[in-house]
């Protein structure tokens, strides 16, 4: 389980202009099963994704996708955890 923290290092004007592209692409790693949650952070000065992959590699080629990333538009920063305790309906994320 990896929590991926997005922070905006450019205005929020050139985040806008890829929103849609960066909405299209988290649909497609929902499809893939590859993320499990994402949203903005608040104040919004950029996200967090909680995804799930096998390697620390796999999720930084995942990220490679994101328009955000290609576009240096923002930074990442990858968290690794392993979850033991959950409440009874996110079960399924315990190892």
């Amino acid at each position: 389980m990896f929590i991926i923290s997005l922070t905006y290092i450019k205005p929020l004007e050139e985040v806008d202009a890829l929103l849609e592209e960066h909405v299209t692409y988290l649909k497609e790693q929902y499809t893939l099963d590859h993320f499990l949650a994402s949203g903005r952070k608040v104040p919004r000065t950029g996200g967090v994704i909680l995804a799930r992959g096998t390697t620390r590699e796999e999720i930084e080629t995942i990220i490679t996708l994101d328009p955000f990333y290609r576009h240096h538009v923002a930074e990442y920063e990858i968290t690794e955890f392993s979850p033991t305790m959950s409440v009874d309906e996110l079960e399924f994320l315990r190892e």
